[in-house]
């Protein structure tokens, strides 16, 4: 493993996080939108991380880093949660059906904010990690000469 290899994978945790604050900021800013093109209400939209499994044993894990570069986090894919729609009473509503009763997106304010606070955080640690590698390769190249 070298120092281009940690950036690589600072780097792509920076676009994971960045691609999952972007889909939060939608599902916000979507929290009362009730006709999409597709038709119904907006659905919440999450990011899909590949897993990378975990080892039991330095051994396993000598062995693994041995033999493989340094891995790093992937979205495989944007997911729509599939959970019903919150059926609200407000028969003005333009969407309102025969009841009076608006579909609207099933978005938990509270939970989008903890999740971007979570991402924010990422995404700075991120930060602090690709600005490690950076200041110990000057340090390494300051020693050379």
């Amino acid at each position: 493993m070298n120092f281009f290899d940690s950036m690589a994978a600072s780097s792509a945790g920076l676009s994971a996080q960045r691609l999952r604050m972007n889909l939060i900021s939608g599902n916000l800013a979507n929290i009362n939108t009730t006709r999409t093109r597709q038709g119904g209400p907006y659905r919440r939209k999450e990011a899909v991380f590949a897993a990378q499994p975990v080892n039991r044993s330095f051994e396993q894990i000598l062995a693994r880093r041995q033999k493989h570069r340094l891995s790093s986090v992937k979205v495989t894919r944007v997911v729509e949660d599939r959970a019903p729609a919150i059926m609200k009473y407000d028969p003005r509503h333009p969407d309102a059906n025969e009841d009076g009763y608006v579909a609207m997106p099933n978005i938990n304010l509270m939970e989008e904010m903890v999740n971007m606070i979570s991402a924010t955080r990422s995404y700075e640690a991120n930060v602090t990690a690709l600005q490690n590698a950076r200041d110990m390769a000057l340090k390494a190249l300051e020693i050379g000469l």
